[in-house]
């Protein structure tokens, strides 16, 4: 009778650097509470990844809408 052999798991690159960084940020019971019922409420179980993800979109947008142009505003809606 022959084992049934396991293949090895294949092994993938990870997406992201490791994050070998840390920001820490301190927060009232109150602005705690609101984010905890937040998470709960949308069944978001990785905190910090929420965090992560929140504050860079933030970022993203912000860097998008400040991009250099080549004219400035007024400039521009004449």
């Amino acid at each position: 009778m022959a084992k049934n052999k396991i293949a090895p798991k294949a092994t993938m690159a990870r997406p992201q650097p490791k994050r070998h960084t840390r920001i820490v940020s301190l927060v009232s019971e109150e602005e705690n509470r609101i984010i905890d019922e937040y998470l709960k409420k949308y069944r978001i179980t990785n905190k910090s990844n929420w965090i992560r993800e929140t504050l860079l979109a933030f970022i993203y947008k912000n860097i998008d809408e400040d991009y250099p142009t080549l004219f400035g505003e007024h400039e521009m809606r004449r």
